[in-house]
């Protein structure tokens, strides 16, 4: 499908080819129609609850517990920018496996094991810090490319190194794409989505990052037996290719119409809504709520923006801080990380001690993860993103209090009982699958969709900031901490972390399943409020 900005005087300027959000819901929740708010709170959540079927202006019947259907354009857009979230899971997977041979090819220690693998979600703070004014400026699309290119770099660098210290020139710069990549994705992907398949278009970064992850352990497996000065470069090379792919296949992406309308690029924003909307009604819907919202907020490209966030943000807008930030900091606090970059060494401490075994076992996990993934994706717009986060969080927590146990257990004997190990492989394959339910795919939906258009692109970026900081600190802390205190140890306490994440996202994180993202902060109102109007305050 070719992509492209400017409209076709041959065709009809948008795609009529399946229901994918209900116009009616739209033009009910229209924040400009006073009709809306002489609607208590109380009889519009008992409305929303018990509305099964509905009717699109068309008179098509639309039924809300049915699986969510696409717009193949919107659909087409996602898929492409989230393509780009395949170079950081090929490098997360790739380098669990590539680092048991770089270990003994350069002679480096168990720090310098530490430091390689951290050094990439430490170094993609560059990035994400930065994807937000960058996207800002140029826009979604090309900061997608820049982050492509960047990881290009990275990938060859890593490739070609003759040595450690220009392994580690690699990953730095292969970090700064991550960043990007991190922010960009998700944030690009709920703009162009509508709010009935917003959860799946959004989760797709996550589906492709998995799906990477098992690209990479699978490479590991493949070229395991070449010679160990000539597998880990191109088991870390070859991730170039993918980038070249998608560097060139996001040029034909249109760009987010939140953006274009953020810069006054009304036509544009609107050329691009008919295309992702089922109607020319439904995109002129969408236009004038993307543009009361932008008008309400103010410039994005005002110096204030970071100035509000971090000394002075209202209290709705701290409240969304709070959500985003804290779900970014238990995504990575849960430990997921570090369990797939060091997985062969955890089941080498369970007993299994050949590498072409311990590369098969992480296949296997990566497997697991990606059909979690996929199956949470497809069902996020249809049970919400409240209920999978909570049966995620406290499905990783019981996994890694079994996976403790039975680390605990094999460090005591002198057997290592073949139920010990199965139970330490079943526990990572558990854990794993759980966070891919939950943590994973809600995670970056989430963050990109609760933030007010002026704040969303540099809210995100602070979000993933902390992401990408928590993640660095454990991946370059765990095997110093796991000999202090044993890998069971480790494991006891990600399982308590767990248990308080599971708890934050009871009491702080609501519901946001079907709601346009100019609707979302209502959600983060003070409770103190003009319950009649249900405007949001300061926000």
């Amino acid at each position: 499908m070719q992509f492209s900005s400017a409209p076709d005087p041959n065709k009809d300027h948008y795609y009529r080819l399946v229901p994918d959000s209900d116009p009616s819901s739209i033009k009910q929740s229209d924040p400009i129609k006073e009709e809306k708010y002489e609607e208590s709170p109380q009889k519009r959540e008992a409305t929303d609850e018990s509305q099964e079927d509905r009717t699109t202006p068309q008179g098509v019947a639309v039924n809300n517990r049915r699986m969510v259907r696409f717009n193949n354009y919107a659909l087409a857009a996602a898929i492409l920018a989230s393509t780009n979230s395949i170079l950081l899971g090929y490098d997360i997977g790739v380098m669990s496996g590539a680092v048991l041979y770089i270990q003994d090819n350069l002679k480096i220690t168990s720090t310098q094991v530490e430091v390689l693998v951290g050094s990439l979600n430490v170094c993609s703070l560059i990035g994400s810090l930065a994807s937000g004014k960058t996207s800002d400026c140029i826009g979604r699309r090309y900061t997608i490319v820049i982050s492509a290119i960047t990881f290009l770099i990275g990938a060859l660098l890593m490739g070609l190194a003759p040595s450690f210290l220009f392994l580690m020139a690699g990953r730095v710069v292969a970090g700064i794409g991550v960043g990007y990549s991190l922010m960009i994705a998700p944030v690009y992907t709920s703009e162009i989505s509508p709010a009935m398949s917003r959860g799946f278009l959004s989760s797709l970064p996550e589906v492709f990052i998995n799906f990477g992850i098992l690209l990479g352990y699978i490479s590991n497996y493949a070229l395991s037996g070449l010679p160990e000065n000539i597998n880990w470069r191109l088991m870390l090379g070859l991730a170039a290719l993918p980038a070249i792919v998608v560097a060139l296949g996001v040029m034909a992406m249109p760009e987010s119409p939140h953006w274009l309308v953020m810069k006054g690029r009304l036509a544009e924003a609107k050329q691009v809504l008919i295309k992702i909307s089922d109607t020319e009604e439904e995109a002129e819907l969408r236009l004038v709520e993307m543009t009361k919202d932008v008008s309400n907020s103010g410039s994005a490209a005002s110096e204030s923006v970071w100035k509000e966030l971090l000394f002075k943000p209202s209290r709705p807008l701290r409240r969304i801080l709070i959500a985003a930030i804290g779900v970014n900091f238990f995504m990575q606090a849960s430990g997921n990380d570090a369990v797939v970059y060091y997985s062969p060494e955890v089941f080498r401490d369970a007993g299994i001690s050949s590498k072409k075994q311990l590369v098969g076992v992480t296949v296997i996990m990566g497997i697991a993860k990606t059909s979690f993934v996929l199956v949470s994706a497809l069902f996020l717009d249809h049970f919400g993103r409240r209920p999978l986060l909570l049966l995620g969080s406290s499905g990783m927590a019981v996994s890694l209090a079994l996976l403790g146990f039975g680390s605990k257990y094999l460090e005591q004997s002198n057997s290592n009982p073949t139920w010990a190990i199965v139970l330490c492989v079943v526990a990572v394959c558990a854990d794993v699958s759980f966070f891919s339910i939950g943590l994973g795919p809600v995670t970056w939906v989430y963050s990109s969709e609760i933030f007010p258009t002026k704040y969303r692109a540099q809210g995100s970026s602070l979000a993933i900031s902390v992401n990408r900081l928590v993640s660095g600190i454990v991946s370059m802390t765990f095997l110093s901490i796991s000999n202090a205190i044993s890998f069971g140890g480790m494991f006891f306490a990600f399982a308590g972390i767990m248990a308080l994440g599971t708890l934050f996202f009871y009491l702080f994180l609501p519901e946001t399943k079907g709601k346009s993202l100019e609707e979302i902060g209502v959600l983060f109102e003070d409770k103190v409020h003009d319950h009649r109007r249900r405007r949001p305050v300061d926000v």
